[in-house]
């Protein structure tokens, strides 16, 4: 099965369990930078599922709409555990949703260090029952786009364990 596929198919679970569960979805996206939520729109019903996205590849852009804390990226860096909980946690309190996933990671080819390669993507999830999830994947330096899909795929397989708590 292609990596398309996949997604399609985790992004119809996602649809189907959040209607069922009746709670609503918000992203966070930085590196992903909308796909996440691209993706669940492609499914009919995403509608009733969806309540928004944030797209914030920035700093800056991650303090104004989602609260994190300046010292936060300064002290851990935009690509950190301690930010993509701080985003997920933005995202859910400035949305009506009753889940909310966060991606913030480093694409390539370029913006790698040696603690922090090309590929390495952390998230975050929250649930409006207080569960709070954290995910950190290095899937390597395979290219940009399969970078962006691979988290892409881990966003919406959180989703769908956040849904199944409540």
């Amino acid at each position: 099965m292609s990596n398309e596929t996949i997604i399609y198919e985790l992004a119809k679970q996602v649809v189907a369990l959040c209607v069922e569960k009746n709670v609503m979805i918000a992203t966070a996206e930085s590196c992903t930078g909308g796909l996440v939520a691209g993706c669940i729109t492609e499914i009919p019903g995403a509608s009733k599922v969806l309540e928004r996205g944030f797209i914030t590849y920035s700093d800056q852009a991650k303090t104004e709409m989602l609260g994190v804390m300046s010292i936060t990226l300064r002290q851990y860096g935009a690509v950190s555990k301690d930010v993509a909980l701080e985003m997920a946690h933005g995202a859910m309190s400035r949305s009506e949703a009753g889940i909310s996933v966060s991606i913030t990671g480093i694409a390539g080819p370029d913006g790698g260090s040696t603690g922090k390669p090309v590929g390495l993507v952390h998230f975050g999830g929250r649930h409006y029952k207080g569960a709070m999830i954290h995910r950190e994947m290095n899937y390597g330096d395979i290219g940009r786009h399969d970078i962006r899909m691979a988290a892409v795929e881990t966003a919406l397989e959180m989703i769908i364990e956040l849904a199944k708590l409540g």
